[in-house]
């Protein structure tokens, strides 16, 4: 299974390492049944993060044509430069200062990446029988925005899941969602989880669990999946 993880300015570092070292680990366990790279939609170049200028390089350009996995990040940090206010609308200066303070400004980071090439390799990658979408954080935002998975179940931060609802997603407050070829994972922390469920639903729980054993980390929560009955109460 190849894995391309996308680059786009403004990514939250965590949602691409955190998937990434999970994954590679992976295909070290289980002799290279797993690779990974990290693109963008414009190819070769240095990408700046949205968290203290932190720089990852994209080695590829995006290729929807190619079978695997393709996973999105969420995005981190303020619009702009300090004392830079996007066009946005806000009462006062006291909201605009409320705002910076709570990153609030996170969708338009988001909302950035439908202005370049991005959307459209997405869609080309949705359509794609041989390709699995995945997504952590805003990164399910950022499909969900462009249109492309309206009707689909999918989870975000939680902070995010009426935005999600609110462009025609079964916004889902789980740590993993399963859609079949959509599979998202929450906060930022959830790329860990939701790198050992792609592990064991791709490859095999046992390759899952020596990851899991090696980060030390144990997996949180039920991955949601539509499936079984529909719980009457809660």
């Amino acid at each position: 299974m190849h894995v391309q993880i996308v680059l786009f300015d403004g990514f939250d570092p965590l949602d691409v390492v955190a998937p990434y070292e999970v994954l590679y680990a992976g295909g070290s366990a289980s002799g290279g049944a797993v690779t990974v790279e990290l693109v963008s939609a414009e190819g070769p170049r240095d990408v700046v993060s949205g968290t203290g200028g932190l720089t990852l390089r994209a080695i590829g350009a995006l290729d929807p044509a190619r079978a695997g996995l393709v996973l999105v990040p969420g995005a981190s940090g303020r619009v702009g430069e300090p004392g830079e206010v996007p066009d946005i609308d806000v009462d006062s200066d006291a909201d605009v200062e409320q705002a910076w303070q709570q990153d609030e400004f996170i969708p338009v980071l988001l909302g950035r990446t439908l202005t370049t090439g991005l959307p459209g390799l997405l869609k080309d990658a949705l359509d794609n029988p041989r390709i699995t979408m995945a997504a952590v954080c805003g990164g399910s935002l950022v499909l969900a925005m462009a249109g492309l998975i309206e009707g689909r179940h999918a989870t975000t931060h939680h902070l995010g899941l009426d935005m999600l609802e609110a462009t025609g997603v079964h916004a889902v407050h789980a740590r993993v969602v399963d859609d079949g070829d959509l599979v998202t994972g929450a906060g930022v922390t959830s790329g860990l989880d939701l790198g050992l469920y792609l592990l064991e639903r791709e490859i095999g729980p046992r390759i899952a669990h020596a990851v899991e054993e090696l980060f030390a980390h144990e997996r949180r929560g039920t991955t949601w999946r539509a499936q079984g009955p529909t719980p009457v109460t809660v």
